[in-house]
This record gives C-alpha cells, structure tokens and sequence, in this order.
C-alpha cells in the first residue's frame, strides 16, 4: 500500500482526479434521473407491455433449412 500512496504522491495534482470522476457521475445520475421522472407513464406503460403482446413463434433450424431445399 505504501508503494501506491507513494506513486500517487508523486503525481501533481492527483487529487482533481476524484472530483472529476464524482462529477461526472453525479451529474450522469442527475441526467437519467431526470429523465426517468419526464417519461410519460403511457411510453413505460407501453414497453412494459411490448415482451407480452405478441409471442414468437418458436422454429426449428432444420426445418427451416429442409423447407427452403423442398419448397413443397
């Protein structure tokens, strides 16, 4: 550990690098806090419905390859 705080004491001024770095996330954090509160409830409403509307038909590879070969 002495090895760290030693190279880190070597370096000028190493103690902006902490603020950037909690700035830049405070701010991210604000951004999509904000936009999370301005979605309208009916978009999230919406996507929350969308995986459940319409199920996908589930297909078999093969059978895909075979009908393509034979079109019968």
């Amino acid at each position: 550990m002495k090895l760290v705080i030693h190279s880190l004491e070597q370096i000028g001024n190493v103690e902006i690098f902490p603020i950037i770095s909690f700035i830049i996330f405070f701010t991210f954090f604000l951004v999509m806090g904000y936009r999370v509160y301005k979605t309208p409830k009916s978009y999230v409403d919406e996507m929350g419905k969308l995986p459940l509307d319409k199920p996908v038909p589930q297909t078999n590879e093969n059978e895909n390859q075979l009908n393509l070969k034979n079109p019968n």
